[in-house]
């Protein structure tokens, strides 16, 4: 073999053994949450040694992630996902969508959380996607939740309103109650209403409170005297239960009266709860024959009575009125709302609730469809605040009606005719939930050099949860402070920092409580002083001139500064104890020089750069271990005369400059990842469904609600 085969040899077998640690290193710097440079040895990874496992490139593509480097990171990000799609974890597809929707690439992003939706049927983005959400917006408050359900009580018949008291769901049906001579209403061709109570449940899906529903099971009909062969509808009830008034069609108990054009009206009536019977139904005297009154509401203290009616004098076709409720059977005169509520065309269904906000439905009103459910406020001299559409999910391009909201203004009811209901007429019961006031703390501290304790202006400060994710970042000012106003209690971070040209000292761990803020000092080592890029010493082992792993972990700060600074060229000293002969030591450093050399040229850095890598031997001691105290030192302080220099030979009037506008990048991209931050906060806000939770009868999921499309089982009893 000849001797040059024989070196090429030496110097394959010298570079893995020296270099080989590279992924290690990397892994280091992603640990310790230094993205920058576990990126630039990934890439290194890939490019150099085209290590394109999965692992390299998965954290090469978070460090961009986590740096909000979006475009580089979609780039790796779909290197990832084309390599590995077989066998991928989700995170790393949602990640992928996200950074796509930050570049504005929304249809690609989008068909991603399809495609996730359809390998996981636990979670909703579909629904999302579509603005068919389970958990909606209510109004503009970002901070509350409203969770909607389509009752599995629904049938293909009319279903709708909805009243609860004392743990007991009233509505209104049309299902027929089994009994082969009941009347079919002509026109729709379905049995006449009849009311219904039901069991009141509430449902906490994978025990989150933000997948909080509202349920009813048991339905059961209201029997006689209430019930009867035509329609009864509507029922509200006083709060101690003993009195309801409900609607009913013009019926006397034999049969049912018309007006003048041959039309049975409606009119309102009230019974009474005895001894657990309903009993002395009578109709109200404001009652008519020749025309409808129906629809009853109270007023939260009882003492007024809403209603409906097409009476003459009205503005429309049906408009809400009021009278006052004055005790036993007596009852004031039927005022009619006035033109703030009421139009030149429907106004139907009012409901009061409790804080005095007259809830109805109209199709007078401009809306999103055809009957929609509007809000006013009412005043204290009896005027009304103007009328406020509800929006979604309350209202759709169908009728909307029957709104309902208990005393504590979190749970209730709306009937609809929406798309992708069960029958003709739905009701969808919604539970709200508003997020508690969060706990936040500030963290604040100042930033300083370890050299002079001198403030560090324009120190990139990071706080870091426990899964290593950059949650804030915010830059030192001029005086070296920084702070974080809103930091969650009860979480631990690590909250570190760093800067162009600077390492980090110390990262600080720590506990956010709900009792005071925390100030944290950090400090930051400066990698250029003077003339020189200072590291931590590169220490050999005994008579070798190998590059260790601790030594690789410090060298990267010369491969950074260099690469911060293209312009910087550099000389290398290298130095050892005075163990051994002198000349030898000369010769050991001097092959420690070039290979400390060796192993920055491999890191990228163009041998133009390195002016000299020379050794000195033991001819610059650091200590007293020198030829006559070799055998009075310890093997800690011979080492510390192991060591290398770096020197600036030139390029320093440049560094200044590009440190100055480093910052102002920096700042421009700490905004960018904040804006990230809060559009990923605003549009990706999750809500878990569990298991059970796949066959629950929601809003677009009524395929899976079969087992709950049996008809009613009708109870006789009360």
């Amino acid at each position: 073999m000849s001797l040059k085969k024989i070196v090429f040899i030496l110097i394959i077998g010298f570079i893995t053994n020296s270099f080989g640690q590279s992924k290690k290193v990397a892994d280091r710097y992603y640990d310790e949450f230094s993205y920058v440079q576990a990126a630039q040895i990934y890439k290194a990874l890939i490019e150099e040694k085209k290590d394109s496992s999965k692992h390299v490139i998965s954290r090469l593509a978070n460090s961009y992630y986590n740096n909000a480097d979006t475009e580089k990171a979609e780039f790796w990000y779909k290197s990832l996902v084309t390599r590995f799609k077989d066998n991928l974890e989700s995170k790393y597809l949602f990640k992928y969508a996200q950074v796509l929707r930050s570049n504005g690439k929304y249809k690609k992003s989008d068909s991603i959380f399809l495609s996730m939706n359809s390998l996981d049927n636990k979670n909703n983005r579909k629904d999302e996607l579509k603005k068919e959400n389970y958990l909606l917006d209510y109004s503009t408050n970002e901070d509350m939740r409203i969770g909607v359900r389509n009752l599995a009580i629904n049938t293909e018949y009319s279903d709708f309103g909805g009243f609860l008291l004392n743990g007991k769901a009233y509505f209104t049906s049309a299902v027929p109650n089994g009994d082969k001579k009941q009347k079919l209403y002509k026109w729709n061709n379905q049995p006449f209403l009849n009311i219904y109570k039901a069991d009141e449940q509430i449902e906490t899906l994978e025990e989150s409170i933000k997948d909080t529903v509202l349920t009813v099971y048991n339905p059961r009909l209201i029997d006689n005297p209430i019930s009867s062969q035509y329609h009864e509808s509507n029922p509200v009830f006083t709060k101690d239960g003993k009195t309801v008034y409900f609607t009913r069609n013009n019926y006397d108990g034999k049969k049912a009266r018309r007006d003048k054009k041959n039309t049975s009206n409606l009119k309102i009536y009230k019974a009474s709860f005895v001894n657990g019977y309903w009993l002395n139904v009578k109709e109200l005297p404001f009652n008519s024959d020749e025309y409808s009154v129906g629809l009853p509401a109270l007023s939260p203290d009882e003492k007024t009575l809403y209603f409906v009616s097409n009476m003459p004098g009205g503005y429309g076709a049906t408009d809400i009125y009021k009278v006052e409720i004055k005790g036993g059977n007596e009852y004031g005169t039927p005022i009619n709302l006035g033109e703030t509520i009421n139009t030149s065309d429907k106004e139907m269904f009012p409901f009061v609730g409790n804080d005095n906000t007259l809830y109805f439905s109209s199709n007078g009103h401009l809306g999103l469809g055809l009957l929609d459910i509007f809000q006013s406020k009412i005043k204290e001299d009896g005027t009304f605040s103007p009328v406020k559409n509800l929006g979604e999910p309350f209202n759709s391009k169908r009728d909307d009606f029957s709104f309902y909201i208990n005393e504590d203004g979190k749970k209730g009811f709306f009937s609809s005719n929406r798309k992708k209901g069960k029958g003709d007429d739905d009701i969808y019961s919604f539970y709200i939930y508003t997020d508690p006031v969060i706990c936040t703390k500030s963290v604040s501290g100042v930033i300083t050099e370890t050299v002079n304790n001198n403030p560090i202006d324009g120190a990139i400060v990071k706080l870091v949860n426990k899964q290593g994710e950059v949650v804030l970042e915010t830059l030192s000012n001029a005086k070296g402070e920084y702070v974080f106003k809103e930091v969650l209690c009860d979480n631990v971070y690590t909250i570190f920092a760093n800067k162009l040209d600077h390492r980090t000292s110390k990262k600080q761990e720590i506990t956010i409580s709900k009792k005071n803020g925390i100030t944290t000092n950090l400090s930051l080592v400066p990698l250029i002083v003077g003339n020189q890029i200072v590291i931590n010493p590169i220490y050999f082992d005994y008579n070798k001139s190998l590059i260790r792993e601790d030594a690789e972990y410090e060298l990267e700060n010369i491969v950074t500064v260099m690469n911060n600074h293209p312009e910087v060229i550099i000389k290398i000293e290298s130095h050892t104890d005075s163990r051994g002969p002198r000349d030898y030591n000369r010769i050991l450093s001097d092959r420690r020089a070039k290979s400390t050399r060796d192993y920055i040229l491999s890191r990228g850095i163009t041998k133009e750069r390195i002016e000299s890598a020379i050794g000195y031997g033991e001819d610059n001691l650091l200590n007293d271990c020198n030829d006559k105290n070799l055998k009075k030192c310890s093997e800690k302080e011979h080492q510390k005369n192991r060591r290398s220099y770096f020197y600036i030979v030139k390029g320093t009037d440049k560094i200044k400059a590009r440190q100055a506008a480093e910052k102002i990048a920096v700042k421009k991209r700490i905004v960018k990842r904040n804006n990230f931050l809060d559009y990923l906060r605003k549009n990706f806000k999750k809500s878990r469904r569990s298991n059970n939770g796949s066959n629950k009868c929601l809003i677009g999921k009524e395929e899976d609600c079969d087992k709950d499309k049996k008809k009613f089982k009708i109870d006789y009893k009360n």
